[in-house]
C-alpha cells in the first residue's frame, strides 16, 4: 500500500514542523535535548522537502566548525 505523495507530504512537513517547535520552544521553557529535536525536525523535513535538506547541510557544515574549547565559559575567580 503506497501512500500518495501529497498525503506523504503533509504528515512529514507535520511531524517535521512539530520537532522543531517543541525544540525552539525548549530554549525558552526549561528542558533538555533542545537542539536534537530541531535537527531530528530537519531531518524529517529533509526526507520530502530540498530546502530542508539544504538547511540540514549547511547546520552540519556550521557544527564541524564549532570548536568545544570555546563554548566553555570561563570559571568565575
Amino acid at each position: 500500500m503506497l501512500i500518495p505523495s501529497t498525503l506523504r507530504k503533509i504528515v512529514v512537513l507535520v511531524i517535521g514542523s512539530t520537532l522543531i517547535i517543541l525544540g525552539l520552544a525548549l530554549i525558552i521553557l526549561p528542558g533538555p535535548f533542545t537542539m536534537p529535536l530541531v535537527v531530528l525536525g530537519l531531518v524529517v523535513l529533509a526526507l520530502e522537502f530540498a530546502w530542508a535538506e539544504s538547511l540540514l547541510i549547511q547546520a552540519k557544515s556550521r557544527v564541524k566548525k564549532l570548536d568545544p574549547r570555546k563554548m566553555k565559559k570561563p570559571k568565575p575567580e
